[in-house]
């Protein structure tokens, strides 16, 4: 698929950044959507299908947070990337336990959200989902994981996963019972080690110990000053 034929909603209040974003996207072939506030944004969303969302925080009506809560609600694929002027690690943290897949922090380059858009698209689109030939599954203790389908089913309940959960569990998988670094997971997963992502890789760590919680023998372990060790026990 060519980027003109991906469609990406930004969501931006401020008028003359919305414009530049905009802008800037269009001249590298995205077709753009805006929306200058979060009730806009949902109504937007609800009546087109887009490939990936980039969304400010700090919004009028709706705030960032409450419009990615709502989205995941009907949509756990979609990428959202966050755009953030707050400098409170606790904020950045509250948009990917709710749903986030990354953050941008303001002022950022074009350079570098053009690179997360084009990093995130390619790997949705990688994760076809396919009903008339489905994908191999992979068994993790009592559950079974579908890695294109992103869905994660344990007896007949079945839960959909964002791309960077279903990410993080396919590279557990692939590593099951080994000691990962954080750098090594961080670097696999998010591409880059830095400071921030590995204060985020404890939010999604402790997203998957609840999705797993119904099998005690499938473990995620702490070590301390080390990584962690993706456990199943046969």
């Amino acid at each position: 698929m060519s980027e003109t034929e991906f469609k990406l909603l930004l969501v931006e209040d401020d008028e003359a950044l919305r414009f530049i974003v905009k802008d800037n996207l269009e001249q590298n072939n995205y077709n753009v959507e805006v929306a200058e506030d979060g009730k806009i944004a949902l109504e937007l969303f609800n009546k087109n299908s887009f490939d990936l969302i980039i969304l400010d925080v700090m919004l009028p009506k709706i705030d960032g947070f409450q419009v990615a809560e709502t989205i995941r609600k009907s949509n756990q694929q979609i990428p959202i990337i966050f755009l953030t002027a707050r400098s409170m690690t606790e904020d950045k943290i509250t948009g990917l336990t709710l749903g986030g897949d990354d953050y941008i922090p303001k002022p950022f380059s074009m350079e570098e959200l053009l690179l997360k858009i084009k990093i995130f698209l390619k790997r949705s689109q990688s994760q076809p989902i396919s009903i008339e030939m489905p994908s191999k599954s992979i068994e993790i203790g009592e559950f079974i994981f579908h890695p294109e389908e992103l869905i994660l089913s344990f007896d007949a309940e079945t839960r959909s996963l964002t791309l960077k959960e279903a990410e993080l569990i396919r590279f557990f998988a692939e590593n099951t019972n080994k000691i990962l670094s954080r750098n090594e997971i961080l670097l696999k997963v998010w591409g880059t080690d830095d400071y921030f992502l590995g204060r985020s890789l404890d939010v999604f760590i402790s997203r998957l110990r609840k999705y797993f919680k119904p099998d005690s023998n499938v473990k995620i372990t702490n070590l301390h000053g080390i990584g962690f060790r993706f456990s199943v026990k046969k």
